[in-house]
């Protein structure tokens, strides 16, 4: 089964159960997939869907800082449990560990030998890594691997 019809057979699921929360945060996701089919024609495959749960969830995070600073702990509090729904959609992440050993092997694949080659080191890591790691971390364990 795909992650798209495993997303809708969960709204499915949680429209039995009336779990409310869920269920908007499950259509939230399904409107940025439809938005996404419709603009580009295409049909998203698994990767694409993950791409776009990753940034659904970096959006969460960042509306959890910005209602935290505001002393909005009610809003905090609901975009928190949207990204644990949105999270179960993504598959196993890569521990700091694992993703510290993945850059460096790519840097040194690539011959890299400070910033300048950032963008060069980033990109190879991000269709390497896509999806599997949290690129925030990721970038992160580029700019220490360059800055050494």
């Amino acid at each position: 089964m795909s992650l798209k019809d495993q997303i809708t057979e969960d709204m499915k699921t949680a429209m039995r159960a009336r779990d409310s929360e869920r269920l908007g945060t499950i259509r939230l996701l399904q409107a940025a997939l439809k938005q996404k089919e419709v603009d580009e024609r295409v049909t998203l495959h698994d990767e694409a869907v993950i791409a776009i749960v990753d940034k659904l969830i970096k959006q969460r995070k960042d509306s959890v800082a910005a209602f935290t600073q505001a002393a909005r702990q009610d809003l905090a509090d609901k975009e928190t449990a949207e990204i644990a729904v949105l999270q179960a959609y993504l598959p196993a992440r890569l521990s700091e560990s694992e993703i510290t050993a993945a850059v460096a092997a790519i840097v040194a694949e690539l011959g890299a030998s400070g910033p300048g080659d950032m963008g060069k080191v980033m990109g190879a890591v991000k269709t390497r890594l896509a999806g599997k790691a949290d690129m925030g971390l990721v970038s992160a364990a580029v700019k220490a691997a360059l800055a050494r």
